[in-house]
Formats: C-alpha cells, sequence, structure tokens
C-alpha cells in the first residue's frame, strides 16, 4: 500500500428486493458434479451457490433413461434452489473456476483482483484475494484438481500465477514483452501443469512454460480475437474459439493447426470440455447456438458428429455441462438449465436423402458406436439426433453434405455456412438449422438491477431504471429509495422531480454492478454545502440563520457512526487505563536495586538477585524496552514542569547509576531540579539521596543551567556531545530553516487542545544505533496514525501531571450534521486508487451495522482525512468558490448602491438572493427613527418589499448565486442583477451622503480584501465585497 496512493470511500444502497441472485448479466459458471452444486459469477460482483439436486455422476450401470426430457409425462428433474451468496467483487465478474478438488472458486473481476472463496469450508470466509493485477482481469485458469495454484490474465498484458494458500505470485508473464508486440491482452486463458495457453485480440495463440514462463512457441492462423482456449490433460491438443467462426485445433507434438472446425456462424465466445482428451467438447456462439461435437473412435476430427443442442435467446457468455444437463450463461440475470443430447445415438436421416459422394453405410460406419454402457430404453425406441440439428463440422467434412433425389429441389446443406445468424431459424427448410432444445429445462431467475441513472440538480437526489424498466428516486443521504415512478421512459421523469438548484461535485455516482454506488474522495467529497432550513426533519433542531451543512461530512457521520462510537469507548478506556497507570506510579521507591556487573544477563532470574529479573547486557540496548526508562545506558533529559506549556514530549529515563557512572561522565544531562534519580515510574518530586536536588549525584550546580533550555532542547546522543542545543523543528524546517505556524489551519470547530507531540519524521540527523530516542513512534498515514498522534497527546499530558484527561474525540454534533440513520444492511468500501493503471484496489469491505466491530481493520487502511472528519470534525480546508456580479437599480427607480458608480461585487456561491437585498436595502435605505419603526411596513425583510431580477426573471430569496449564474443568467462574465421594489413600503431616498461606501471599499485591489472592506460588508450583509473585493 503505497504511502502517497489516494484513498476513497464508497457506499453501496442496498435495493430493496434482496432476494438471492444476481441482479445484471452472468458472466462466469462453474459445476461441482460431486456435490451438485452450481457456482455463478454476474456482472454485479456477486458469486452466487445453486443446489441443483440431480446425480451429476456418470456410472456405469445407470437405470435412468439418459434421453429423458422435462417433456415425458413419467420424469421431471428438481428445481434448483438458491444457496448462498458473496458480494465478492466491486465491479464484473469475467470468470470463474473450481480448484484444489472444488474446495475453492477462483474470480477474476475488472476490479483488478483475484479472490477465492471457500464456501464449503467450515468457518466460511468472505472471498480473499490472492492477487492482484494493474488493469481488468478478463481470465482464471486452473491446472488440475490436485495443483494449489491458480493462473490469471487480463487487459494489463500480464499472466500471473498464484498460490492459493496466499503465498502470493508465484510467476509473472508478460505477454506484451514477447517480440515486443503493442498488444497482449489476454481474453483467452488455460492451463496445464506444465503448460499455459494464452490468446488475445493479435489472433495469436502463444505457448508458455508453467515454471520458467518462457514462451515454448506460437500458434498463427485466426484471423480475429482469441476468446477461449483448452488444453488435453496430456498437454499435446489445444483447442481455441475465435471471434472469427472457427475452433481450431493445434498440435503441440506437431506444432502447427491440425483442424478448422466450421460449425458455427457466429462469434465462438465459449469452450467446454470435461473430457480429459476433449474428445466431447461444447462450444458456443454470439447467436446463442451451444453445440456438442464428439469425435470418439474417430480416426480424423472433422469426421465426428456436431449436433445444435440449444439455441438461446442471445449470445452465450459461458456453457459448462455435467451429467445431463448444460447450463447456459447469457447477459440475462437469469441462468438457463437445458437438457443434454446424447451424441452416440442414431441420426434421423430422411429416406429421400442420400449421401454425397458416399454411401449411408460407408459414412456411418464411420461416426462413434453408442457407448457400451449406454444401452437405450427397453420402454421404447431409443430417441434420434434430429437431421436438421446437424452441424458440419469442417469445410472438408465428408457429412451431412447432402443432395436430394429431386434435382430440382437441390439443396446443398453447406450453404448454411454463409447464412447470417439471424436467418438460422427462419422458416423450416431443408438447409435450415433446427436446434434439438428451443426452451429451457429450468431457468434459474434473476433478480432487477439498476442499469441506468441520472443525478439531480440538487446532487442528493437520484433517479435510476432497472432491468424490469421500473425508475425508482433514491437518497444519498438517507440511502433508501423515495419513490418509484413505476415503467416509464427514464428523459420524461427528469422534468418532473428536478430542481433549479446548482450543487458542487460532491460525490461520483454510478451503478455498474447493478446497485447504487457513491464514490467519495478527499479533494471533492467536501465541496458541497446545503442550507439547513430546506431540511426536512423529524427532529426539531434550532439552526442559525442561513447555517448550511455540508454534504460530505453529513453522510460520512453517520456511515460510520458505530465505528465513532466505537472509538468513542475505546478513547475512555485509554485514558482510565493511562491514569491508572499513573495513580499505580505515585509513590516510586526510593531506590532501586541493580545486580553487580559480572552476573550474565542472559541468564535467568535465578542467576542473580530477585531485584534483578529484567537483567541485560551491560551495554544496556540489546533488550526491547518493555518498561519505560529500562535502559539506563546514558542519561535522558526529563520533563520539568516549566515545559507544560511548551507541548515538550521527551519521556524520562533512569538517572545514571553507579555502575555506570563511568560510561556517562561526559553525556551532560537537563534535568530539572526538581526531579532525582528516584523518579523511576512518576514525576513526583522528591529529594535525592545527595540533597542537591540536581539528579547528577555529584552536586554539580551546572547542570541546573541546562533546564532554561530544555522547552527547545532535545537529548542527546553520544555522538553529538559536540552539540549543545537540538531547535525543535519539523523535517522541513530542519532543511529550509522555516518552521510554520499551524494554528492558521485549525477550523472554527477544533477545541483547545493541549500540547501534540512532535511529527513522527522529527528525528536527530546524526544520531546513531545508540540515540536515546528509540521511544519516538512512528506515525502511520491513515486512521490509526490521528489515533496515535491523540494518544500521544494523552501521554504527554499525564507526563505533565495532568490528573484530568478531556477527550480529544470531538465528532460533529446534532446541530450541524442532523441525524441520519443509513440501513445497517448498506455497504461500506474503502478504496486506494492504483495510479500506474488507473485502477482500484479494494481495502476494506464491511456493513454499516457491523463497522464497529470491524474498527481494528478499519484503522489500518482508512485514510487519516477520514479520522478528522469523523473524530475531530475537521475537513481540508479549500478556498471559496465566488461569483461575480454587477449590482444595478431596475431602470433607475431606486438608488445606486455605490457613489462613485462601482457596482460590481462578488460573493460565496452559496449566497442567497435576499442576503443581497438586504445589502441593497442598507446601502439606499436611510438608518429608521423611532417614528419609521412605529410604522406598519417597519417590520417587513429586505426580501418582502424589494424584488431582484435577472434576465428578466424574477429571483426567489432562497436561490443561491450559483444557481443564479447556471440556471438564469446561463453565460460567462459578471452576472448582472437589478433590484426594484414591489410597493409594499415606501423608501425613503437615503441622502447622498449616505451612499458613500465604507472607507477602502471601493479601493480594493483584484483577489485581496482590505480589513476595512471585510468590516464594512460585516457591518451590513455578511459575505458581500463592494468594488472587486473578496469575501471572507
Amino acid at each position: 500500500m503505497g504511502r502517497n496512493a489516494r484513498k476513497r470511500i464508497s457506499y453501496v444502497l442496498p435495493l430493496a428486493n434482496s432476494a438471492g441472485g444476481h441482479r445484471l448479466g452472468v458472466n462466469g459458471l462453474a459445476v461441482d458434479p460431486a456435490n451438485s452444486v452450481l457456482y455463478s459469477g454476474g456482472r454485479d460482483g456477486v458469486i452466487c451457490a445453486w443446489d441443483l439436486h440431480l446425480d451429476l455422476q456418470r456410472r456405469d450401470n445407470d437405470d435412468r433413461d439418459p434421453f429423458a426430457d422435462s417433456s415425458a409425462p413419467n420424469y421431471k428433474p428438481p428445481p434448483t434452489q438458491f444457496r448462498q451468496q458473496a458480494q465478492a467483487h466491486t465491479h464484473w465478474i469475467n470468470d470463474l473456476i473450481l480448484a484444489q478438488n472444488s474446495e475453492a472458486l477462483v474470480s477474476a473481476s475488472s476490479d483488478i483482483t483475484v479472490k477465492v472463496w471457500r464456501p464449503a469450508a467450515t468457518d466460511i470466509q468472505p472471498p480473499q484475494t490472492i492477487g492482484l493485477h494493474t488493469d481488468y482481469v478478463k481470465r482464471v485458469a486452473s491446472p488440475g484438481p490436485h495443483e494449489n495454484w491458480v493462473a490469471s490474465g487480463g487487459l494489463d498484458h500480464k499472466i500471473s500465477l498464484w498460490d492459493l494458500n496466499g503465498a502470493g505470485q508465484k510467476l509473472q508473464i508478460a505477454v506484451g514483452d514477447d517480440e515486443n508486440v503493442a498488444k497482449g491482452s489476454v481474453y483467452a486463458l488455460a492451463c496445464s501443469p506444465s503448460i499455459v495457453a494464452s490468446g488475445g485480440p493479435e489472433s495469436i495463440v502463444r505457448i508458455w512454460d508453467a515454471r520458467t514462463g518462457k514462451r515454448v512457441t506460437k500458434f498463427v492462423g485466426h484471423t480475429d480475437n482469441v476468446r477461449d482456449v483448452l488444453i488435453t490433460q496430456d498437454g499435446d491438443t489445444i483447442l481455441t474459439a475465435s471471434s472469427d467462426q472457427t475452433v481450431k485445433v493445434w498440435s503441440m507434438t506437431a506444432g502447427r493447426c491440425m483442424y478448422t472446425l466450421t460449425m458455427h456462424n457466429d462469434s465462438v465466445w465459449s469452450l467446454f470440455s470435461d473430457d480429459p482428451q476433449l474428445n466431447v467438447f461444447y462450444s458456443a456462439d454470439r447467436s446463442g447456438i451451444v453445440a456438442k461435437s464428439d469425435t470418439r473412435n474417430c480416426p480424423e476430427m472433422d469426421e465426428g458428429v456436431s449436433v445444435a443442442v440449444l439455441q438461446e435467446h442471445e449470445g452465450v457468455n459461458k456453457v459448462v455441462a455435467a451429467g445431463d444437463w448444460v447450463w447456459t450463461a447469457t447477459s440475462s440475470s437469469s441462468i438457463n438449465r437445458w437438457n443434454d443430447v446424447e451424441t452416440a445415438a442414431e441420426i434421423a436421416l430422411p429416406e429421400s436423402y442420400k449421401m454425397h459422394r458416399s454411401s449411408i453405410a460407408t459414412t456411418r460406419s464411420r461416426y462413434p458406436s453408442p457407448p457400451a454402457a449406454s444401452t437405450p430404453p427397453t420402454n421404447g425406441a431409443a430417441p434420434k439426433i434430429p437431421f436438421k440439428a446437424l452441424l458440419r463440422m469442417s469445410n472438408t467434412a465428408p457429412f451431412p453434405q447432402l443432395f436430394s433425389k429431386d434435382s430440382d429441389a437441390t439443396t446443398l446443406y453447406s450453404v448454411t455456412s454463409a447464412r447470417k445468424p439471424s436467418e438460422v431459424l427462419v422458416a423450416p427448410d431443408h438447409g435450415v438449422i433446427v436446434p434439438c432444445r428451443d426452451l429451457p429445462d429450468f431457468s434459474i431467475e434473476g433478480q432487477n438491477g439498476l442499469i441506468k441513472h441520472h443525478l439531480l440538480n440538487d446532487r442528493r437526489r437520484v433517479l435510476t431504471l432497472d432491468t424490469a424498466g421500473e425508475v425508482i428516486l433514491w437518497d444519498l443521504l438517507a440511502c433508501v429509495p423515495i419513490k418509484s415512478f413505476g415503467k416509464r421512459h427514464l428523459e420524461d421523469v427528469i422534468p418532473d422531480v428536478n430542481t433549479r438548484e446548482t450543487v458542487a461535485h460532491w460525490c461520483a455516482v454510478d451503478t455498474r454492478i447493478g446497485s447504487l454506488t457513491c464514490v467519495l474522495e478527499e479533494n471533492y467529497c467536501f465541496d458541497a454545502e446545503m442550507y439547513a432550513d430546506e431540511l426536512e426533519l423529524e427532529a426539531n433542531i434550532d439552526f442559525r440563520e442561513d447555517q448550511r451543512i455540508n454534504l460530505g461530512k453529513w453522510v460520512l457521520r453517520y456511515l460510520f457512526a458505530n465505528l465513532v462510537d466505537e472509538e468513542i469507548k475505546r478513547d475512555s478506556a485509554f485514558r482510565e487505563e493511562l491514569l491508572a497507570n499513573v495513580a499505580s506510579r505515585a509513590n516510586p521507591p526510593s531506590s532501586i536495586q541493580l545486580p553487580d556487573s559480572n552476573i550474565n544477563g542472559w541468564k535467568d532470574a535465578t542467576s542473580g538477585p530477585t531485584s534483578g529479573s529484567t537483567i541485560r547486557p551491560l551495554n544496556g540496548f540489546h533488550l526491547p524496552v518493555t518498561t519505560p526508562g529500562l535502559h539506563i545506558g546514558q542519561a535522558t533529559p526529563g520533563i520539568p514542569p516549566s515545559s507544560a506549556g511548551k507541548g515538550s514530549h521527551h519521556n524520562h529515563l533512569l538517572t545514571p547509576t553507579t555502575e555506570e557512572g563511568s560510561h556517562l561522565k561526559k553525556t551532560s544531562t537537563q534535568r530539572s531540579s526538581t526531579q532525582d534519580q528516584s523518579d523511576y515510574f512518576s514525576r513526583t518530586p522528591t529529594t535525592n539521596g545527595n540533597g542537591n536536588g540536581n539528579g547528577n549525584g555529584n552536586g554539580n550546580k551546572k547542570e541546573n543551567s541546562s533546564t532554561e533550555g530544555s522547552e527547545e532542547t532535545a537529548s542527546q546522543s553520544p555522538a553529538e556531545d559536540t552539540h549543545t542545543q537540538k531547535k525543535s523543528k519539523g523535517l522541513f524546517g530542519k532543511k529550509f530553516g522555516m518552521s510554520l505556524n499551524m494554528k492558521k489551519f485549525a477550523t472554527s470547530s477544533e477545541k483547545t487542545e493541549a500540547p501534540k507531540p512532535a511529527a513522527a519524521d522529527e528525528k536527530s540527523e546524526d544520531s546513531d544505533s545508540h540515540s536515546t530516542k528509540t521511544d519516538e513512534k512512528v506515525i502511520e498515514d491513515s486512521f490509526f496514525g490521528a489515533l496515535q498522534k491523540i494518544r500521544q497527546t494523552y501521554e504527554e499530558q499525564t507526563n505533565l501531571g495532568t490528573q484530568k484527561l478531556e477527550t480529544q474525540i470531538a465528532p460533529s454534533l446534532p446541530n450541524e450534521t442532523p441525524v441520519l440513520k443509513p440501513p445497517v444492511n448498506t455497504t461500506i468500501l474503502i478504496q486506494e486508487d492504483r495510479p500506474d493503471s488507473g485502477g482500484v484496489a479494494d481495502l476494506f469491505e464491511g456493513k454499516v451495522g457491523s463497522l464497529g466491530q470491524q474498527a481494528d481493520l478499519i484503522e489500518k487502511c482508512a485514510p487519516v482525512w477520514l479520522a478528522d472528519v469523523l473524530l475531530r470534525n475537521q475537513i481540508p480546508l479549500k478556498d471559496i468558490v465566488k461569483v461575480s456580479f454587477i449590482l444595478e437599480p431596475y431602470r433607475a427607480l431606486l438608488p445606486s448602491i455605490s457613489s462613485d458608480g462601482n457596482n460590481r461585487l462578488n460573493a460565496n456561491r452559496m449566497l442567497r438572493a435576499r442576503k443581497i437585498l438586504s445589502y441593497v436595502a442598507e446601502r439606499i435605505e436611510p438608518a429608521s427613527g423611532k417614528e419609521d419603526l412605529e410604522k406598519e411596513d417597519a417590520q417587513l425583510k429586505p426580501e418582502e418589499y424589494l424584488e431582484l431580477y435577472c434576465q428578466n426573471q424574477l429571483i426567489t430569496p432562497t436561490m443561491t448565486l450559483a444557481s443564479i449564474r447556471a440556471h438564469v443568467w446561463r453565460g460567462g462574465g459578471d452576472v448582472v442583477l437589478y433590484y426594484k421594489a414591489n410597493g409594499r413600503k415606501e423608501i425613503k431616498h437615503a441622502p447622498h451622503a449616505g451612499l458613500a461606501l465604507g472607507p477602502g471599499s471601493s479601493g480594493v485591489s483584484e483577489g485581496k480584501a482590505s480589513s476595512e472592506a471585510e468590516r464594512s460588508s460585516q457591518q451590513s450583509s455578511p459575505g458581500i465585497i463592494e468594488g472587486k473585493g473578496h469575501v471572507a
């Protein structure tokens, strides 16, 4: 995890219907015949497990009818039932395989991760990441059930081998570096224990050594993208499917293409086979045709039988088969189960047809005979393969190229190879393919997912369209749906619910996984605000006038409410424990008995006196410091009471002892005269044994002079004897001789804090391994780092003698962020940008209701800016975005706001029109006298008797400058506004002298505001500066 990598927070709004199943198209299928379980991976990032309740194990003595159909009255297979699911990824799942004897389910996703899920484990864990690419991961492959690794490939031009037990990457193959090809994306991948085969857009099939990563060979022959690949168990034959509508058979021994199979008339997308020698395999294409090819007992592969098993309604992304069934995955959220076709059965040939260039007897003798075990049922004739379901395997195949006896009605079967996919199932014709199954045996129904969205102008509500055509309005803050508009066009609903507001961009919204996902990044999530009086809240909260609420801070506060509560509990426990430790050290021992120098400190405690149970070598630096001040190699300055307000952060250690005094004579100490050598755990001032109070044991008063500089002086190692003082500057200040006053970065919500510790990077430049600064902690650049700083503050306060610690955790209060109650099943994601690839890696996933229990994980991976918002109520400071405008009286019916004609102003883009009218009223009206206050119209607000116009449109008092510019002015340059009276109040023109502007207000330079101008604007209408001024 890179230190400077940007992190972001995403939350996924839960859909109302929580039934199991996919919400978008399905890309991956894997079947476990032993347990009769089907696994599916979808574009919604979900992996589902389905109980099939089918006997998928092929046995020699099978009494069931292998040709049974669901339409038969005497047999009906049981329905498939939902078993479990896991939200494994935050983007499309592109591929899915079973490994390690079907115990591990491995998925590849566009979220650049490869994850493993073990749903059959006794303690089911969520899917764990075993590998990370730098771009979309398109394919994943397993070398066999007994291997402990998988291979994955994607758009980053890399093939990686990952250990399934979490040992990380075993090998990486750079496909793009092979022959310096510009392309190298992996769209097809298969592997055996010894080789890896890959294919992609460059139409080349490459074979790699699975042990060394070296390219073994490459096969050139396809003319379009290679979409899928299979390898025989012995690794000698390779099957590839391509968008060029062919399936090619390659021989590793011969090093060339052996057969080009042309049974498809469209792009071939998927291959499947559970035959070790690939004698029986399935292929699926973009038109929805799934073909089953059987080449058993055939001397030439293209002499086998190829049957159109089924016809899907759209392109088949994945096909798998087991037992007597076939499953297909498409861009629909449903998965279809089909009855398989036995290719060893007889073919129903019309008697009116004869074989072309061969007799039927000759041709049939070359076809596979039914297996001996597969005896036809005794209760009737064996089903035959329909003649019109046969596919010609290749252009050189002798069958079924047939001619009619009637020369006038001659129909050449092979003309179907030139027919378009849409023409496959036209009116019955001798040359038209009619698949054996036109309807699925069973359909595993999916759910409806979101496929389109529109963010409204208020940027708090979103309209979505789902796969069923329903339009729903969502609240991004409450994380719930507001209203359903039924099945309508999304564009027709937008004008009905949109408003004329302009709110800054604060969140990115997408529906790529079928749910509404909001992404918050540090650089923009705190840019948007809304006025509190526009809220519709159940609780009655008193807000300040024109109080604005930051949307990003508001939603984060309650998405992580459980985490905040947990951190408050931990903070309270930490403070109590810290104070208890201080209290236990209130009465320190008057002396410490140390072992003689000749005792072997590495032996157990019985080798010396009982007080020497923590003995260590004489140098005092080899044992881990388990107690503050345990090592006594050098004297270290303590913290005198006089440094209470200076934020000193030195830990007090033991004073030199007589045994080691000879080693310490040259090291000057800086301990206060109020401390002594008996101060082992506490800073309670006592009098030392020699009565001089300087703690050095020799009565030298010179040591007291060093306490005056102890506020700015740090401890020195023996290598720093020549230094007399070390200035307390940060790393930046050391290098450039600069110091920064960090107070100006504080916000108004920040409380008065105790002195903070120095930054973690503030370390001695010249210290060696014997430096006494071993107590410095490295502050992590994470959520936990913010907690470290808070806890260091507590420790320093206790070092200064504080008996009561006030909490430093101050989350925002309901009057600043009104209470929200997002659903507990709202998903929270912490992600990290990968700048090298443009991808995003997931660091954490959890639910709103369980974030408190996952606090440890969040502390490790959450960004520090999230901790500042949640625990300190601090958001990053940014420059205020302002809008420049010109304010003039309508047709000169009222006085001008400026006596010198300079009526150009600028203000915060969130300033409301009524504030502008208040500013106008104060500029053009004289001060009210007693008589004026007694009039009825004296209590009218400026927006009640003044009106503001732009582009001849009346501006409502609550419209902001940003909205006026975007929806009314609709142009560049300064916005021109006109004010006029509506007649509800008589406006007395102010004397000419009263029109003069405040001192210095008209002479403010561009981009800067004088202090007089700011004071003038605050006395009238806060937020507006005259001339070319600025707003505070």
